[in-house]
């Protein structure tokens, strides 16, 4: 089923403004899911615009263009600034980044401290800590950036990141309500579809995907509008600030009529209740390699994540879009 019509999937307007760029179609499509986690309830009729979005990830070769151009110094190489952790002992303000390092062992999944680690010099260019490296990955996404860093990117290249609304037309390919962005079913004629965990997470990583962390972009196949990875290897930011109510905001969802274009809350609305720094997070789309049906089952179009915009981890990513003017 679809709401799509002979004229929104016409043709794009024009030649793409970057390469590897790929048209989405305006249209009206149902959002959301009533099935899995209470924060994508409930589903609901949204409207786009068109716009162009990136085939696949930023990856490692075209964020180093950026810095070598730009000498940008991405957030988590950067040590963290005491006035905004008055709280912290100084000696642990030392720029770096999270790591997932799998236990051998069954562990609370309520506790993300047994598999998730500050590990000090971590950054885009060292995923694992500081003897490891990017060489021979430079086609794989790029991990650790913060939200600021996704922005800087996105501006320098002309371009901007999805809105969360946005980024769930473009995931869902024309599909309406579907679990992935392929169909229904989790494996297709025998087939992964995507980059994430097969086994017990986080402490029995089957790989029969072929990949433990990331992988590059395109090695699964794309979706019905031609994009890469819209489910697994890394999460992707969008630009909207996050709320467990979807359809908070005074224009994510009126009662008389479909949005169009919604965006959501404020910054200020996104912050937890219960988080001392006060810190606002944005919404994480498309789940990553260390999505498992066990915890996490989130490489999922409607699933949503509220990740803070001081944080960077070596499984988060972005794309970008234009949108036509």
């Amino acid at each position: 089923m679809s709401h799509e019509t002979d004229q929104q999937r016409d043709a794009a307007p024009t030649d793409p403004p970057h390469e590897d760029m790929i048209w989405i179609p305006g249209g009206t499509f149902t959002m959301g899911s009533d099935e899995f986690y209470p924060e994508e309830a409930p589903t609901r009729e949204v409207s786009v615009d068109g716009f162009w979005m990136d085939t696949h990830h930023v990856t490692n070769a075209e964020f180093t263009e950026f810095v070598e151009d730009t000498g940008y110094t991405t957030f988590a190489e950067r040590p963290p600034n005491p006035d905004d952790y008055p709280d912290a002992d100084p000696d642990n303000l030392v720029a770096g980044s999270a790591v997932f390092t799998s236990p051998n062992h069954p562990v609370d999944l309520q506790n993300p401290n047994q598999w998730w680690e500050y590990v000090p010099d971590a950054d885009w260019r060292h995923p694992l800590g500081p003897d490891s490296s990017i060489e021979g990955k430079m086609n794989h996404p790029v991990v650790h950036v913060a939200y600021e860093d996704a922005v800087a990117y996105a501006e320098w290249a002309g371009k901007t990141l999805p809105t969360e609304a946005q980024w769930e037309r473009a995931a869902r390919g024309g599909l309406e309500q579907k679990r992935f962005v392929w169909g229904d079913d989790h494996v297709v004629d025998g087939q992964l579809m995507a980059n994430t965990w097969q086994g017990q997470f986080p402490y029995e990583n089957q790989e029969l995907d072929g990949y433990e962390r990331t992988s590059p972009v395109g090695a699964f196949p794309p979706n019905e509008y031609g994009l890469y990875d819209m489910a697994g290897n890394a999460w992707q930011w969008t630009r909207d600030w996050y709320s467990d109510d979807p359809t908070a905001g005074s224009s994510a969802s009126p009662t008389c009529c479909t949005p169009t274009n919604p965006r959501g809350v404020s910054e200020e609305q996104s912050i937890h209740p219960q988080d001392p720094t006060r810190v606002p997070r944005k919404v994480l789309k498309g789940g990553s390699h260390l999505c498992a049906p066990n915890y996490c089952f989130r490489y999922r179009p409607a699933a949503r994540y509220p990740e803070p915009i001081d944080t960077s981890t070596n499984h988060v990513s972005f794309r970008c879009i234009v949108e036509e003017v």
